[in-house]
């Protein structure tokens, strides 16, 4: 399936990381902010989401909870769970949520749009995006 535009959607608590993560793939993307769990899923309601960013620690939902929640909204759309507090017990948690991965911070740029183009070309099968993500 072949995405004239896709939609990014990225939740963060903190400005600044939700910032770095909009300049990075804004050429890419047409983003979606959220600040909080709540505001993503109520965002999602109204837009076509096709990939997620989610931070693991924000305030009332975690993003685990907000992704699980989003999924049912929009179950192709791949997401991806940032978080410090990386454990095999949250990957497996994750898992079970269906999310395509789980990335530890602190993260390299080449980690996260090597992940994202991971996430583009195994759902969306659009390598000409990939690619241009990639080469980044």
């Amino acid at each position: 399936m072949f995405v004239e535009q896709y939609q990014l959607l990225i939740a963060d608590d903190d400005d600044a990381f939700r910032g770095a993560l909009c300049e990075i793939f804004e050429p890419f993307f047409r983003l979606i902010e959220a600040q909080s769990g709540e505001e993503a899923l109520e965002l999602a309601s109204r837009e076509d989401v096709h990939l997620a960013l989610f931070d693991m620690h924000m305030h009332r939902l975690t993003g685990l909870e907000a992704l699980r929640q989003l999924k049912e909204i929009h179950i192709v759309a791949p997401c991806i769970l940032i978080t410090a507090d990386y454990t095999s017990e949250l990957c497996d948690d994750a898992a079970e949520a269906h999310v395509f991965t789980v990335l530890k911070k602190p993260v390299t740029k080449h980690d996260l749009v090597r992940t994202v183009a991971t996430a583009v070309d195994a759902v969306y099968h659009d390598r000409e995006l990939s690619g241009r993500l990639l080469s980044t």
